[in-house]
C-alpha cells in the first residue's frame, strides 16, 4: 500500500462513496436490504483501513523538521472539521433537495464527484519523498535526457494516480521486482547473470521489449536507483546502433553494457547526491507486491 500512497488513498475514496451509493440504494430492495446494507458497510470499513494506512506516509512528505506528531494532529483535526461540516449540509440536503428518490441520485453522484475531483487534486498536490517504480523511472527519465535531480514536488504532477502505467521507454523500460524464475528461467541464465553483474544487488535480464529489474533482498533505495539508471543507459545506447545491426535489442543492450557502466561509474554518484539534498529517501524502495530474491 505504500508504494501507491496517493493513488491508494485515491482508491480507498472511490470504494467510500461506492458504500455509501449502496446505502442509499438499499431501501429500494427491501428483500436484500441485510445484504445491500452490509456489504455498503464492509466497503466504507474497508476504504477507512486503506486510507489511514496510506495517510501516514502522506503526511511524512511534509515533515521536514521532526514535526510528523505535529502534522498528524493538525491534518486529524481538519479532518474531523470538515466532517462535521459536512454532516450539516448533509442534513439540510436531506430535508430539501435529497428528500425524494429522484433527488438523492441527481445530488449524490454529483457530490461524489466533486469529491473525488477534490481528492485527486489534493493528492497530486502531495510532494512525496519516497521512491517507488514510478516516481524513480521519471527520475531515471529526466536525469538522462537533461542531467537534472528531480524534487519531489517536480515528479508530483507527473505521477499517475489511478490509470495503468506503462514501461517508461526514457527510462530503460524497466520492469521492477521481479522474480529470479521469470527472469532467468535456468539455473545457466542465473549463473551467468551473477557474473556479469558481480558485486550489484541487483541483476538485470535484458529483453528485446523491456528490461526485467532484478532486486537483492538486502539491497537498498541507492541500489535499485543504480540498476534503473544502468538499465537506461543501456537502452540508450543500444538505441542509438539499433539501426546500424541487424541484432535484436535485446542483444545489442547486451554489447552496450561495458559503455553503460562507463557512464554509470561516473553520474551515479551526482545523481544519488542529488536525490538526497532533494530530500528523497534513498534508504527505501517501496515495491508494492514485487518481489525480492536470495543468490
Amino acid at each position: 500500500m505504500q508504494s501507491l500512497n496517493a493513488g491508494g488513498y485515491l482508491v480507498a475514496d472511490v470504494i467510500y462513496d461506492l458504500g455509501t451509493a449502496l446505502e442509499i440504494v438499499s431501501p429500494l430492495c427491501p428483500h436484500l436490504f441485510l445484504e445491500v446494507a452490509g456489504v455498503a458497510n464492509l466497503a466504507k470499513g474497508m476504504a477507512t483501513v486503506a486510507a489511514r494506512a496510506t495517510r501516514l506516509p502522506i503526511y511524512s512528505g511534509f515533515a521536514k523538521e521532526g514535526n510528523l506528531s505535529d502534522l498528524y494532529a493538525k491534518g486529524e483535526a481538519i479532518s474531523t472539521l470538515f466532517n462535521v461540516l459536512g454532516l450539516g449540509v448533509g442534513i439540510r440536503l436531506a430535508s430539501t433537495v435529497c428528500s425524494t428518490v429522484q433527488g438523492k441520485f441527481v445530488a449524490v453522484p454529483l457530490l461524489s464527484a466533486v469529491h473525488l475531483f477534490s481528492i485527486s487534486q489534493e493528492m497530486r498536490a502531495v510532494p512525496l519523498n519516497t521512491l517507488n517504480s514510478q516516481r524513480t523511472a521519471i527520475i531515471v527519465a529526466e536525469f538522462i535526457k537533461t542531467g537534472k535531480v528531480l524534487r519531489p514536488a517536480d515528479v508530483r504532477y507527473k505521477e499517475r494516480l489511478a490509470l495503468p502505467v506503462s514501461l517508461n521507454v526514457d527510462a530503460g523500460s524497466v520492469v521492477p521486482s521481479v522474480s529470479i524464475r521469470h527472469a532467468c528461467g535456468k539455473p545457466s541464465v542465473l549463473k551467468g547473470l551473477q557474473g556479469r553483474f558481480q558485486g550489484e544487488r541487483f541483476l538485470l535480464s535484458l529483453q528485446d521489449n523491456q528490461t526485467n529489474l532484478v532486486i537483492h533482498h538486502t539491497a537498498t533505495g541507492e541500489d535499485v536507483v543504480r540498476g534503473w539508471l544502468l538499465a537506461a543507459y543501456t537502452a540508450k545506447i543500444a538505441g542509438s546502433k539499433h539501426n546500424q545491426y541487424e541484432h535484436g535489442f535485446g542483444v545489442l543492450k547486451l554489447e552496450a553494457l561495458e559503455e553503460a557502466y562507463g557512464h554509470l561509474k561516473a553520474d551515479f554518484p551526482v545523481l544519488i547526491s542529488g536525490l538526497k539534498e532533494r530530500g528523497w529517501h534513498t534508504d527505501l524502495f517501496l515495491e508494492g507486491s514485487g518481489v525480492r530474491a536470495i543468490w
